[in-house]
């Protein structure tokens, strides 16, 4: 059973962050870049863990699609939805060629690009 979620994390971290298929040129460069992803996996997953306080995660429906638990792909949309809107705003600046969007507009917006990035 504990080989299970260990199969089920590697999968998920080949499916969202690419491990396995580095590209790099040395081997002394994959084995660098495999742990950095698996690093860069618990980050995601401690900081949604965070994030929801005990609350469970909605898994993003479609209609074609109904999924019962959410995926990494569900975690990391949340993550990134938690930080784009920060990093977004602390850059912006107020002038004459802002133009402002309606927040519904803007929060769908955001969404859609969590999990198309």
């Amino acid at each position: 059973m504990l080989r299970w979620q260990l199969e089920v994390t590697f999968e998920e971290a080949r499916a969202h962050l690419g491990i396995e298929t580095q590209r790099q040129w040395s081997d002394l460069a994959i084995r660098r870049t495999t742990p950095a992803l698996l690093g860069l996996f618990s980050l995601v997953t401690l900081f949604a863990h965070h994030l929801l306080q005990g609350q469970d995660l909605s898994p993003r429906q479609a209609a074609w699609y109904r999924k019962e638990l959410p995926t990494f792909a569900d975690t990391l949309a949340l993550v990134r939805g938690q930080l784009w809107p920060v990093t977004i705003s602390s850059m912006s600046h107020s002038g004459p060629d802002v133009v402002k969007i309606p927040r519904h507009l803007y929060l769908r917006l955001t969404e859609t690009l969590a999990y198309a990035a």
